[in-house]
This record gives C-alpha cells, sequence and structure tokens, in this order.
C-alpha cells in the first residue's frame, strides 16, 4: 500500500544520544499509518546518529510500524557501554595511547580518540539486517538510502547511497553523492565524532562524522528523487524565550556543547531555511515566466519537526546517569555541571534519558497529527 503521491524524503540530522527524539516523531507516525503498512518514506537520508536510525528504517522497509518499534526498543533501553567503552582501563588506555604517542613518535596511532567506539560496532551488526536494505530495494518498499560522512582527506562531505539502479551519483562543491552497498562501518563514520569517536576507513579513506561538512543536509534527498521532505532535528526551542543565558566564564564544556551545536544543529536549520527561501522565490515568479527563462529551480514541500522543549535542559536532569568513569573525567570541565549540559546530551546514551526524548518526540508530532496526515497524504 503506497501512501504518498509526492516521493517523500525523511531527513535525519546527527546528534548523538540526541536522535531518541527521532524515534518518538516515526512512533507517532506509526501510530497514524494502518498497520502493516509499508515504509511511507521512499527517500531515507541520516547523518551521524541519524543515520542508524535511517538504515534500520531500510533494512525493514517492508512493515513500517515494525521497523520503529525495533527502535523503540534499541532506544528505550541503550546504555552508555553499549555505545563506547566505559571502564576506566578503556579511558587510560585512550588518553595515554594518543597522548604519549605523539610525543614520542610524533605520529598520531591509528584509531586515537577519546573513547572506544568498539562496542557500537557489535551493536549495529546485532540489531540491523544489512542485506535486508537491498531487499527493500528490491521489492519497491524504497528508493534509496543515503548516509553522509566527512572525508579527513580533503574536507568533502560524501553522502553513501545504495538505491535504484538508475540513480547516479553527484559532485557539488565539496559535496559528492557516491554509490556504495550500506554495511555497519558506513554507519561508524557518519557518526564518528571528532575526538571523541576514532575515524572510520571506507574504500581506503578516513571519514569522520557527517555533519561536520555537511553543507546542504537536504541536498541527498533532492538529489535521490525526493520532491517534499520531513525533517525531524534535534535542536530543541531555538525561540528567543527559551534561551537561556549562563552568566560568567564559559567552561570547556560550553564550549564544546556550542561547537558540537554548531555543527549538527546550525548547518541543518540554516538549510531548511533556504529551502523555505527558494520555495517563496519561486512561488512568487509565473510559471509561464519560469518557463520562458528556462528557470530549472522546483518547489520542495519542506515540513519540519523540532522539540518543544530545549533538550539541553532536560540532558541537565540526567547527567548522574553517566557512568562514573566518564563523570571523574569529564568533571573538571563543567560537563558534570547544568551549564555543560549541551555537551553531555550527545553522550548520554542511557535509559532515562532516551525515553524522555522518545516521549517528547511522539508529544511532539501528536500535536501535529493533522498537519502530519495532510503532509504525508495519510488518510
Amino acid at each position: 500500500m503506497s501512501l504518498h503521491k509526492k516521493k517523500t524524503g525523511l531527513i535525519l540530522s546527527g546528534g548523538g544520544a540526541r536522535a531518541a527524539y527521532q524515534v518518538g516523531v516515526l512512533m507517532a507516525i506509526a501510530d497514524m499509518v494502518p498497520r502493516g503498512t509499508r515504509n511511507p518514506f521512499p527517500v531515507i537520508c541520516g547523518t551521524s546518529a541519524g543515520a542508524l536510525n535511517a538504515a534500520a528504517l531500510s533494512a525493514n522497509a517492508h512493515n513500517y510500524r515494525m521497523a520503529v518499534k525495533g527502535l523503540e526498543r534499541v532506544w528505550s533501553n541503550i546504555t552508555a557501554e553499549q555505545v563506547y567503552r566505559t571502564d576506566l582501563y578503556a579511558f587510560v588506555r585512550s588518553l595515554l595511547r594518543w597522548a604519549v604517542s605523539g610525543v614520542v613518535s610524533g605520529n598520531t596511532p591509528v584509531n586515537s580518540a577519546l573513547l572506544d567506539s568498539a562496542p557500537l560496532s557489535k551493536l549495529l551488526n546485532l540489531v540491523i539486517s544489512f542485506d535486508r536494505i537491498q531487499q527493500s530495494l528490491d521489492n519497491g518498499d524504497l528508493d534509496a538510502l543515503s548516509i553522509s560522512a566527512t572525508s579527513y582527506a580533503n574536507g568533502e562531505s560524501i553522502a553513501f547511497f545504495q538505491g535504484r539502479e538508475e540513480l547516479q551519483g553527484w559532485q557539488r562543491a565539496r559535496r559528492i553523492g557516491r554509490p556504495a552497498r550500506i554495511q555497519a562501518h558506513h554507519l561508524l563514520a557518519s557518526s564518528a565524532i571528532p575526538i571523541l569517536f576514532p575515524a572510520v576507513e571506507v574504500e581506503g579513506r578516513y571519514y569522520g562524522d557527517g555533519a561536520v561538512r555537511q553543507l546542504a543536509p537536504i541536498s541527498p534527498a533532492l538529489h535521490l528523487g525526493a520532491e517534499r521532505v520531513l525533517v525531524i532535528g534535534v535542536s530543541g526551542n531555538t525561540s528567543a524565550s527559551h534561551q537561556r543565558e549562563v552568566a560568567g566564564y564559559p567552561s570547556l564544556a560550553q564550549v564544546l556543547g556550542h561547537i558540537l551545536n554548531s555543527v549538527f544543529v546550525d548547518t541543518l536549520e540554516g538549510d531548511v531555511e533556504r529551502l523555505e527561501r527558494i520555495n517563496k522565490t519561486i512561488t512568487a515568479i509565473p510559471a509561464e515566466q519560469r518557463a520562458k527563462n528556462d528557470i530549472q529551480l522546483r518547489e520542495v514541500d519542506v515540513l519540519k519537526i523540532y522539540p518543544s522543549q530545549p533538550i539541553d535542559e532536560i540532558a541537565a536532569g540526567h547527567i548522574q546517569e553517566l557512568p562514573k568513569t566518564l563523570r571523574f573525567f569529564l568533571r573538571g570541565s563543567g560537563a558534570t555541571r547544568s551549564p555543560g549540559a549541551a555537551a553531555v546530551s550527545y553522550l548520554l546514551f542511557e535509559p532515562g534519558f532516551t525515553r524522555n526524548l522518545i516521549s517528547l518526540g511522539f508529544r511532539d508530532a501528536m500535536e501535529r497529527e493533522d498537519e502530519l496526515r495532510q503532509f504525508l497524504s495519510i488518510p
């Protein structure tokens, strides 16, 4: 059963543990569609933690509700130790390996980072059947899956996509679309937050988090044929009334939080605003004039859903859920205090926090049920 008249693209942004919010929104949509309905998003694009959700949806595109329930189980029960090693030995080893090797040899050892993401690799292979992505494509339940990563070799944003045979790659300024058979290492590369997680080798080159140099997060969906896009962000409420000001000299964690937000939040929101401005410009030009002057721009419907509450403040109430070892090492940076919660929110892979975000995402989406039904052509 097909729900869409226009081809709909789903944009799942990055944000570490914040990506649990996306699951809540997807759950609300699952409640709106009939049972047994296949995936309502022919084009799915994921970046960083959003890439994990994108791949899981694609692998089970034949049954949307089942796919979302699987994501709910994972995110509702996830713990930090399933994403990165939390034992004292792992932290000390990472620090010494990075610092000592750099001083002694002058070279950065392979897999150097503050955190060891080996557990995440095991989790991905456990919960996602990557071979089923191609089955989804072959059965017509999916047109394309795109996973974005950043090349450390040349700074380009690479959208690895697996899609129908007729889909072609693309190349723009600092942006490339490249066909690939999506596997766990693509997801690990896309979610490798710089310095925190090690770079991942893909096809002979090393890649990091896809949000770092992603100048146009919506672009892959449009290249892959999407005619309208649903964007699920993880920014938190950006209205002036929700902006919290912190007095005093900023802690290292506060600074890091602003840097991470600029990478994971600002670019996506800016791209959405740019698309909305283009839409307004196109509608202001009469169709006859567009045809006469061969104007190739087309209007792309966009619906954006962002958290209605500041995620930083939600994270502040869950800081004590972090593993003791991590809290010890982060204490000096100010990350274990409320002003540093923005940085911590990206690493808070703990059930209390993720379940809170899932509930928030579900409520936010249900409050816009009529809008979502109309946008996705759900009866």
